[in-house]
């Protein structure tokens, strides 16, 4: 064939996935309406035990809560939940706490004035108590 003579290229569309979704999708509607009234999810919110009710939004105070949390249970403050007792990780405790001097360093003139003040507390927090643990289980070792 010559340039001039090309043919239009052929596209194939598969139709049977799109048919495969749809009725799985009309399965799991089934199963979801058997199980419930007839008002709708949309009118009821979200269900205790789904991921949406359990997970704050994501944002910055959230993200330094989190971080303060798992430096508190490193520190032996809360219970591990893995465990059901305190552990005390002061390496893992370490990471935390340096991780948020870092986003404190790496976002200075980016935060609001009361994500600054909250960030800057939280760390003055975190850090004595890292150095009262610190200095409790050196005081244990010497016995």
């Amino acid at each position: 064939m010559s340039d001039s003579q090309e043919e239009d290229p052929k596209i194939i569309v598969d139709e049977d996935w799109k048919s495969k979704v749809e009725r799985e999708k009309e399965e799991a509607e089934a199963v979801r309406e058997e199980g419930q009234p007839q008002e709708s999810q949309s009118e009821q919110g979200p269900r205790p035990d789904s991921p949406e009710a359990q997970l704050p939004a994501a944002s910055f105070p959230a993200l330094v809560t989190s971080l303060a949390a798992q430096s508190l249970m490193a520190l032996g403050q809360a219970p591990d939940p893995a465990q059901g007792h305190p552990v005390v990780r002061p390496d893992l405790a370490k990471h935390c706490i340096d991780t948020l001097g870092m986003l404190e360093e790496k976002t200075k003139g980016n935060l609001t004035p009361e994500e600054s003040k909250m960030l800057s507390d939280i760390l003055h927090d975190l850090r004595m108590i890292f150095v009262s643990v610190g200095k409790t289980s050196s005081e244990e070792d010497k016995k």
